[in-house]
């Protein structure tokens, strides 16, 4: 199973979410990921294609699948969100 991260996609990924992603009850959902911090802002989740990622303070996570083939989905799936959707006062070069 893979274990590094690259905390700057899954930190984008996230911020696309919240910004461009449906809101319901403290969730934003977008192209079949789901968002949301904890209480404090400080512990930030992305779940999807049955992969959960728990990325917390000094950039340090835990991620909780089954099989590579969610695992693949799944950063296939924020890539794409990441790539797909502009951060609002940036534009695309």
């Amino acid at each position: 199973m893979k274990n590094e991260l690259d905390n700057k996609l899954m930190l984008d990924a996230y911020e696309k979410i919240h910004t461009h992603g449906e809101a319901r009850q403290g969730r934003h959902y977008l192209d079949g990921i789901e968002a949301y911090t904890d209480h404090d802002g400080y512990t930030v989740f992305l779940e999807g294609h049955g992969v959960t990622l728990t990325l917390q303070f000094h950039n340090s996570y835990n991620l909780k699948y089954d099989n590579e083939r969610q695992y693949d989905q799944f950063i296939r799936a924020l890539k794409n969100i990441s790539k797909g959707y502009e951060t609002p006062g940036m534009e695309r070069g």
